[in-house]
């Protein structure tokens, strides 16, 4: 299976587990919602309930108030219950709604409730109508207690109809408080599910791909070093196929390496051989001129004599560039790194270049671990471009060196003939030089060795430099 469909795969598991978990939640608050909604409206029918019943009571006390003393200020209440009684009743049914149960036994009520009112109206209208009335009402419906078995009726049902509605109550509550641990319980499973998917899953992701990728990085680290290795993956995903790029990278340059070795190593040997058969018809040439000068000197003119001077010079110019190629074919030499003091270093070759009348400044330099021969080659370059080009009585030849957090920042400054701004980059560039050509010590190599060296070394070098003010030749190097 492929790594992007192991990932999304994962991530797939991870949201179903969340949208699981929002829908149990989601239906779990719908039975709190209801649950919570009836138990609202449940106190509100058996506070309704209570205010009813006591409406009535009061009405049954101020109905009997009346009847032991014949006095009509306990009326009052009875008429305000006449009022209120009937809008409760009303309430309630609104509140009940559909509930037939519920609905029946306050139908009782009011039913009940309404006998009581016809008994009662009736009593109160024979007590208005005097002793005789009264006492007939008395006799018939007062000593039978009808009165009392009505109330006790809508007692009954009263309690009945609280009874039921408390029952309800009881039963919502407990559902209620079944959903809310429902709904921790299965937010909590649902919660450590996710976490475990999600860390199981990264965990494995994390364990195929991060050794695989070491891997790697360490093949591509040996293959920066000139260690061509190869890796073994045998998972068929994306990782794999990296994995084979770099195989097939690493084996190519191997191969190129090889060969590019062998190439150099012909061309080395041919530059050899070139520059001793190029030598030798120099040297043949120099030989000749010198004969003729011997043999012929009094039979030579002052101009033929100037033109064979010249011949000389353009050979020794011509076995140096020789000497200087065969320099610049040397550069690709590996030489092990070693521990050098950079300070003996630049005294020793500035004591076989520099002339005495030259001003030497050399800075403390640090010890440094790399090749020797490189670093040999490129002060001995600058050093040499310093001499060369600095003809004044007080020539000075300033070398330095400034200590960075990885690397050393070195320079190489004199008082010289300095370089016109647009030759800066020029000048690194072999056989290019600010010389005459018939010079001998001009040839152009010097400074195109220092800057392959510098190049190769991944290292940086730079100019500042004014005609007639000299040069600073800074270049960076670090420790191997």
């Amino acid at each position: 299976m492929k790594l992007s469909t192991q990932i999304l795969v994962a991530f797939t598991l991870i949201i179903l587990l969340s949208v699981a978990d929002s829908y149990t939640n989601y239906m779990m608050s719908k039975k709190v919602q209801l649950n919570s909604h009836f138990l609202a409206r449940s106190e509100e029918i058996i506070r309704t309930s209570n205010k009813t019943h006591k409406a009535i009571i009061e009405m049954q006390s101020a109905f009997r108030g009346y009847l032991l003393t014949d006095d009509h200020i306990f009326l009052d209440a009875y008429f305000k219950g006449l009022k209120i009684v009937p809008v409760l009743f009303t309430e309630q049914k609104i509140r009940i709604g559909n509930d037939n149960s519920q609905r029946k036994i306050l139908d009782s009520i009011e039913t009940f409730h309404a006998i009581w009112l016809k008994y009662s109206k009736d009593l109160i209208q024979a007590r208005k109508e005097g002793p005789d009335s009264f006492d007939i009402f008395f006799e018939n419906s007062m000593k039978k207690h009808v009165g009392k078995k009505i109330n006790d009726d809508i007692t009954k049902k009263f309690t009945r109809f609280d009874r039921i509605e408390y029952k309800r109550r009881r039963h919502h509550s407990e559902e209620l408080l079944t959903s809310l641990r429902h709904t921790r319980t299965f937010s909590l499973i649902f919660l450590t599910l996710t976490i475990i998917v999600g860390v199981s899953s990264t965990f494995y992701i994390m364990q195929i791909t991060t050794k695989r990728i070491s891997s790697m990085v360490i093949l591509a680290e040996n293959i920066s070093k000139g260690k061509f290795t190869s890796i073994t993956d045998t998972r068929n995903d994306e990782l794999t196929a990296l994995a084979s790029s770099l195989n097939s990278m690493s084996e190519k340059l191997d191969k190129n390496i090889h060969e590019l070795k062998i190439r150099n190593a012909e061309l080395n040997k041919f530059a050899y051989v070139v520059s001793h058969d190029l030598k030798a018809p120099i040297r043949g040439i120099h030989n000749v001129i010198t004969w003729i000068e011997e043999d012929l000197d009094g039979e030579l003119s002052a101009e033929l004599k100037r033109y064979l001077a010249i011949i000389p010079q353009k050979t020794r110019r011509m076995e140096a560039l020789i000497n200087g190629l065969l320099d610049y074919a040397r550069l690709n030499i590996k030489v092990p790194p070693e521990n050098i003091n950079t300070n003996n270093l630049v005294h020793e070759i500035a004591d076989s270049i520099v002339p005495r009348n030259f001003k030497l400044e050399i800075s403390n330099l640090p010890e440094l671990f790399t090749e020797r021969i490189k670093l040999e080659q490129v002060f001995a370059n600058l050093i040499s471009n310093a001499v060369k080009y600095t003809h004044r009585e007080d020539a000075v030849i300033e070398i330095n060196c400034r200590k960075y957090s990885d690397f050393y920042e070195f320079s190489v400054k004199d008082n010289g003939i300095g370089i016109a701004i647009e030759y800066h980059q020029k000048i690194f560039e072999i056989f290019q030089t600010l010389r005459e050509q018939n010079e001998q010590e001009s040839t152009g190599v010097g400074l195109a060795i220092v800057k392959k060296i510098i190049d190769d070394q991944q290292e940086h070098i730079i100019v500042i430099s004014k005609v007639g003010l000299g040069s600073e030749f800074i270049f960076t190097w670090r420790n191997s």
